[in-house]
């Protein structure tokens, strides 16, 4: 039984978002079999949760659950070095051209990526270039991986609110991705001077982002420093980080780099399969 979208934006919109969420950072990492086992039997009730494809099938918590590994070879990586891979299972939302510095969050909700990356010298060197939005659902897979071959050079951290990033939401509420939560991961392609940020974006019950190259926990009370100098090199299809729930990763190439002929808004793309073409 899944939620409606109007009842999901009531209950966790309409509530102390951030107290939530906090209560959830608690809950979710207590090592206690009856919370463990009755906390997943109604997440499974109320959604899609599929852990056929999961490394293990007892968790130890919540949050165990949530960033669960898979087993191997259970995401095939596309070889094509022409092509960068999705970094995460994920509903493939809106996409298309930045133009005027202008992204867009749903139809007739346009943002500045300006705002969203908090930086307007780095929004203007993407300008005409293609962005692209992929919302992870709570039973999705958490974890997310190098598109290609790259290194990333910085992080920016930005503290934020924690609305739901549900379809509806992103109707309702402008501005929303550069209202939550998030971090900006400045990357580059390997071997070449084509740059590439990837901004995982927080929600209610997440607000915590693990980056493997910070090596810090990001979360509603992570203090600083915000602006985290990085030179952490990967391979195509090599994990990244995880979120501690579900939320959302943007994608944000130059120009000279196009959408994926088969992206389709609304398609469920898993994580190694084709996003971008060089």
């Amino acid at each position: 039984m899944m939620l409606s979208g109007d009842l999901s934006f009531l209950l966790t919109n309409r509530v102390p978002r951030r107290a939530l969420t906090r209560f959830m950072g608690w809950l979710s990492p207590i090592e206690q079999p009856l919370v463990s086992r009755a906390a997943l039997g109604l997440w499974k009730a109320l959604s899609d949760l599929d852990l056929s494809d999961a490394k293990k099938q007892e968790f130890r918590s919540i949050q165990d659950c949530f960033t669960r590994e898979l087993k191997d070879g259970a995401r095939p990586i596309d070889a094509d070095p022409a092509i960068l891979t999705s970094p995460c299972d994920g509903i493939v939302g809106a996409h298309g051209v930045v133009a005027d510095g202008t992204v867009i969050q749903a139809k007739g909700f346009p943002y500045a990526l300006a705002e969203l990356l908090g930086d307007a010298a780095l929004a203007l060197q993407y300008e005409g270039g293609r962005f692209v939005t992929l919302r992870i659902t709570p039973a999705m897979y958490h974890r997310f991986h190098a598109p290609a071959d790259l290194r990333v050079e910085h992080v920016t951290y930005i503290s934020g609110d924690t609305w739901n990033v549900y379809p509806i939401a992103l109707k309702r509420v402008e501005r929303l991705f550069c209202r939550n939560e998030r971090a900006v991961l400045r990357c580059r392609l390997a071997g070449s001077d084509t740059p590439l940020l990837l901004v995982p974006v927080a929600a209610i019950l997440v607000a915590s982002i693990r980056l493997h190259c910070a090596d810090v926990l990001l979360h509603l009370k992570y203090r600083g420093p915000n602006e985290i100098p990085c030179d952490a090199s990967y391979a195509k299809g090599q994990e990244m980080g995880w979120f501690q729930h579900g939320s959302t990763i943007i994608a944000v190439v130059p120009e000279r780099v196009s959408l994926h002929e088969s992206l389709q808004d609304g398609h469920r793309i898993r994580m190694g399969q084709p996003l971008l073409r060089i």
